[in-house]
């Protein structure tokens, strides 16, 4: 079985969608029981500030898998177009992430049984990559919550059942099958949870009602729409404009996490009951951040254009348990991003990180090991939204967008939730300098410059064809609408 105590351990990363790191019980939300994310914090690591490579799932999902920052793999918006020929509205297969190498090629290079169920989004859905073998994948990047659309052996079902349900039931057909293998697995669980659409016919209606009539969201701000809300939220999403919104929008949000987190606990007990839970390393991650009100914005990074890069944006939940070996119900407040899980997956494992180009991820294996990172801890993370960019260390935060503007600045040690911009004062030239020089360099290394997101019309209204090709005269949409109260 696959686990011997010789054998390398599995892995299993669970991944969530549109999940902000305040929006899980062990984080201190006192409105949301997660009893199974819980389970996972208090049995591993819970990591406090841990970013996404983009506030946007499709460039943030790439850059997790291959190690790169969209600027290099040119994935540098949702995938609007290219997901799938047989879907309404699509009608193109685009394979993003042809000639990309990612850490799952690896494990599969290393005996590793590998295998996605759940959300792909980064296009061609219908064909296995980047290593899986076992592809049992949701057709586009979201949609209803029942009868999604699902592609196994290249052929569309709609199970209609709830995709949460299904996407679980799919990963436990995965396990079952690698019980009789010596072979470790690899296996990918991304959920399409708590993405829109959050209405009641979306979710169980006893679980939705339960948060409609009876929470008052008081972990969730209150405020005024921000300037710069898109309209296009509200097409997909219920939009919190009015108390009532609010309380529809929050209930479905609250009913798809407690859903996910149920089916979470499916998989864990499963891994128990067949004794591997100990040999298997469970990352629990979210592909970006997500404003629910939080500064008046009802989105992840494309909520507002320009982009936004608040912390409830760019923040994600992170924890990795394995009892017995990382060590249990540590918090630990490193400043890790996304472009890290490649190099520590495999430095976990004792593999190589192979690529044609320079990674900008550090390997924090150690801190999985109960050892200590010492002088290799990175003093800042940086972020990408094509032209935004945004570097942020303990104490500050700067946002550049190219080529003109409007920046920002903020002093996290005094103003924590972001509110007073100051790159407009002249007393903080100096530290813009020197954070802009930092941002600088550091993307310098690391841009292929066919792809260099600052020089791109990226508006987050999704990504129609391939950057940096002479195939595709405009690889952004840019039907940017502005909300308006009615």
């Amino acid at each position: 079985m696959a686990s011997r105590d010789s054998q390398r351990p599995n892995i299993l990363f669970i991944l969530s969608d549109d999940q902000g790191a305040w929006a899980m019980g062990c984080a201190g939300n006192e409105e949301l029981d997660t009893p199974n994310l819980d389970r996972l914090a208090s049995t591993g690591i819970r990591f406090e500030n841990f970013f996404c490579a983009s506030p946007v799932c499709s460039p943030a999902r790439a850059s997790i898998l291959t190690g790169q920052i969209p600027s290099q793999h040119g994935v540098q918006d949702f995938l609007r177009r290219g997901n799938s020929a047989m879907l309404p509205g699509d009608g193109e297969e685009i394979e993003y992430m042809r000639g990309r190498r990612s850490y799952i090629q690896t494990l599969a290079e290393n005996g590793y049984a590998c295998g996605l169920s759940g959300k792909w989004h980064l296009g061609r859905s219908a064909l296995p990559q980047l290593g899986f073998d076992y592809w049992n994948v949701h057709a586009t990047g979201g949609g209803n919550y029942y009868n999604a659309p699902m592609l196994k052996d290249g052929e569309l079902r709609q199970p209609g059942g709830y995709v949460t349900d299904v996407i679980t039931d799919n990963a436990l057909d995965f396990l079952s099958g690698q019980l009789e293998s010596a072979a470790p697995f690899s296996l990918n669980v991304h959920y399409t949870a708590p993405h829109a659409p959050w209405g009641r016919e979306h979710h169980p209606d006893d679980v939705f009602d339960d948060f409609h009539d009876n929470y008052a969201f008081d972990s969730v701000p209150f405020e005024d729409i921000h300037s710069n809300q898109l309209n296009k939220e509200a097409r997909a999403a219920t939009l919190g404009d009015t108390p009532e919104n609010r309380r529809l929008a929050l209930s479905g949000y609250f009913a798809a996490i407690v859903e996910m987190d149920r089916n979470i606990g499916r998989i864990l007990d499963w891994l128990e009951e067949n004794g591997l839970r100990e040999n298997t390393l469970v990352i629990f991650n979210a592909d970006n951040g997500m404003n629910m009100g939080h500064h008046g914005i009802w989105g992840k990074g494309n909520g507002t254009y320009p982009p936004n890069m608040f912390d409830t944006a760019v923040k994600v939940p992170t924890l990795i348990s394995r009892p017995g070996h990382v060590p249990q119900d540590l918090v630990c407040d490193k400043l890790l991003s996304q472009y890290d899980f490649m190099p520590t997956l495999l430095g976990y494992l004792g593999l190589e990180t192979p690529s044609d180009q320079p990674l900008p991820g550090r390997d924090f294996s150690s801190v999985l090991r109960g050892e200590s990172r010492g002088d290799d801890t990175p003093i800042y993370v940086l972020d990408e939204y094509g032209p935004t960019r945004m570097i942020r260390t303990r104490a500050w935060k700067y946002i550049l967008r190219y080529p003109d503007g409007p920046d920002e600045l903020y002093d996290l040690s005094n103003d924590p939730f972001e509110r007073l911009n100051l790159v407009d004062l002249p007393e903080y030239g100096e530290r813009i300098s020197e954070l802009r020089a930092e941002l600088e360099d550091w993307y310098d290394r690391y841009v292929d410059p066919r792809m260099d997101g600052a020089k791109n019309n990226v508006t987050g209204r999704g990504q129609i064809g391939l950057a940096g090709s002479e195939d595709y005269d405009k690889p952004f949409a840019d039907d940017v609408e502005f909300y308006h109260a009615q």
